[in-house]
């Protein structure tokens, strides 16, 4: 949501099943914008474990439309670096363990992203006190291709992948520059690969911060 040069907006996202995410913007002109995000998962289950670290930077164009320049555009495409590890383990009828197999995966990402929000808002009025509401979607295009993978220590064909991300937000003011954000999106692989699809839907919670923006 940058709407004019110096400001920053940044993020921190939670999910119930121990996702998180860190992210920001900086408006380095009027319409020039840069971005970088991270996120780590350590997930650890009776039959599968699952850790992930992912870093990305990217940048773009930004611009203020509407009656009251509160929509925003944004086009941004940038890369990404990742780990991913996951181990799998089966158990017969009697609940004892048959078998391991853990697979370790390092990948490149490159992404096209369009952001549109309004910082046009509506009241919820909870208490007796009303906060500002606004709202925002993305669609991110990523090309992720895998770099090493190991299964159980052994080489395996790498694979590579096309995703589509729909990403929807809806985020309530509770300071001057501080925002509460809920978070729904999903991702979709366009190819069928074995190993290299795509992953559950993620609702997320968190905070955002916002300094220097343009004031109505």
């Amino acid at each position: 949501m940058l709407s004019q040069k110096g400001e920053f907006s940044g993020g921190v996202h939670g999910s119930l099943r121990g996702n998180f995410s860190l992210n920001g913007a900086y408006a380095a002109s009027n319409h020039i914008g840069v971005l970088f995000g991270g996120s780590y998962m350590n997930s650890e289950r009776e039959k599968k474990d699952y850790k992930h670290k992912l870093v990305e930077v990217g940048g773009g164009y930004f611009d203020t439309f509407g009656p009251d320049d509160n929509r925003i555009i944004e086009i941004y495409a940038g890369y990404g670096n990742g780990k991913t590890n996951r181990t799998y383990r089966n158990y017969d009828d009697n609940e004892v363990l048959t078998s391991t197999d853990f697979e370790e995966a390092t990948y490149n990402k490159t992404f096209f992203q369009v952001n549109y929000s309004s910082k046009k808002t509506s009241n919820l009025r909870l208490f007796g006190t009303d906060f500002p509401i606004n709202y925002g979607t993305a669609l991110r295009i990523s090309s992720v291709e895998m770099k090493t993978f190991m299964r159980n220590n052994i080489g395996q064909i790498r694979e590579g992948n096309v995703f589509l991300e729909p990403i929807f937000f809806t985020r309530m003011r509770v300071g001057e520059n501080i925002q509460l954000q809920y978070t729904t999106s999903g991702t979709f692989g366009l190819n069928s690969r074995k190993y290299m699809n795509a992953n559950n839907s993620l609702f997320t919670i968190g905070a955002v911060m916002n300094i220097g923006g343009r004031k109505k």
